[in-house]
């Protein structure tokens, strides 16, 4: 670490600057100040209304708002049937709830390959993991550019196969025009405060399928439902209920509902932003023959949730810890998206094996997270490029 000291003076952060973070303004705290005043804090309008606007944005029939990015997962592989014996196709390159959600259903993640220019799982690399035991493909939208909606589309349908789109990182982008979260059999998406909108915590799934809707639905609520439709025999009163199903709690509460339905409301605002930051980066950066930009498919218009950038280490001096290290003295707080999954000891005493996925591993040996986030400023962001172009500079063969 002593070169370090090489860079000399203060950082460029004097306080540290994150890779991503949430935009609240007063409208979303007055949003959910009118719900700690109303008569409900869980199962009342707002869960309505904030799905409402969901459909609306996504082009969806249906939405379920649920507790988090997770259980909208989980819900997904519930609703597609998922049990023991089943294996699910995904990315190694995304957080661990991609995969487990097979698992909490007793199935098998199977890790495809990633494109190693897009970053997104490959179709072609897709086609070769099935097996006769395949029954559902979670494709991530990794950084919030879609995957390739259509090829996935195509080999889902040749092989009787649920395409569930995890969409945690991409709300707001379009894939041919046509928003994501209407084009998948169920998409899910995320709310955490470093996602483009935020909910506090929260998730979603949406679908056009009545049958999914359902069953998602009862999901939600412990299996339970006062729908008469849906009892084996008919409601002996108001206060009657079945539990047709084995569900767990994971209801959103009205707070969280209403602080999303707020945030929906800037999609527009916040997509535009982030265009505007990922533009300037992407300028600077091809300028850097050190650093490669991740290349974006032309049927992808995106609403990037994540800034990476891909270190050619054969043109340095230093490894990626290095780098990642003289950023965090300057101050920014770089991260790394992600770590295979297969790599964690739990995928490990499993039975699964390094050398897999050789895309994805070698691009993980190479990228960091720089910050990107709605209320990032021109000047936040110009700081960031001078300290990149500085280390860089400085680990330059």
């Amino acid at each position: 670490m002593e070169k370090l000291a090489v860079f000399g003076g203060k950082p460029v952060f004097e306080k540290k600057i994150g890779y991503g973070h949430q935009y609240i303004d007063d409208a979303d705290i007055q949003a959910v100040v009118d719900v700690l005043k109303s008569d409900f804090l869980t199962c009342g309008p707002k869960i309505n209304e904030a799905e409402a606007k969901l459909c609306e944005i996504t082009g969806a029939k249906h939405a379920v708002l649920i507790s988090n990015g997770t259980a909208a997962l989980h819900a997904a592989c519930f609703a597609a049937g998922i049990g023991p014996g089943d294996e699910v196709i995904t990315t190694p390159i995304t957080f661990a709830a991609s995969a487990n959600c097979a698992l909490y259903c007793g199935g098998k993640p199977v890790f495809a390959d990633i494109n190693p220019e897009t970053y997104n799982i490959a179709p072609d690399s897709i086609e070769k993991c099935i097996t006769e035991r395949t029954k559902a493909v979670v494709a991530v939208d990794f950084t919030g550019q879609a995957v390739e909606v259509q090829r996935i589309r195509e080999i889902c349908d040749k092989h009787n196969l649920i395409f569930i789109e995890d969409a945690a990182h991409s709300l707001g982008t379009r894939f041919n025009g046509k928003p994501i979260g209407s084009l998948a059999d169920m998409t899910e998406f995320s709310f955490h405060p470093v996602k483009t909108c935020t909910a506090g915590e929260g998730g979603a799934i949406t679908t056009n399928d009545e049958e999914l809707y359902k069953k998602l639905l009862l999901f939600r609520t412990h299996g339970i439902t006062r729908v008469n439709e849906w009892m084996d025999k008919p409601s002996e009163g108001g206060w009657y209920y079945q539990q047709v199903d084995l569900g767990y709690n994971y209801r959103i509460t009205d707070m969280q509902a209403a602080l999303l339905s707020s945030q929906l409301d800037k999609l527009g605002h916040f997509a535009r932003r982030r265009k505007e930051l990922v533009k300037r980066y992407d300028e600077a950066f091809r300028e850097i023959p050190e650093i490669i930009v991740q290349r974006e498919i032309p049927e992808s218009d995106t609403v990037r949730h994540l800034y990476i950038i891909q270190l050619d280490l054969e043109k340095l001096t230093c490894s990626r810890k290095e780098v990642y290290d003289a950023l965090q003295a300057e101050g920014i707080g770089v991260n790394v998206h992600y770590i295979p999954v297969y790599f964690f000891p739990y995928y490990q005493n499993l039975g699964y094996k390094m050398g897999s996925c050789p895309n994805a591993e070698s691009l993980y040996e190479r990228i960091i997270s720089i910050p990107l986030f709605y209320s990032m400023t021109d000047e936040d962001q110009e700081k960031v490029i001078v300290a990149v172009k500085k280390v860089i500079d400085y680990y330059r063969r």
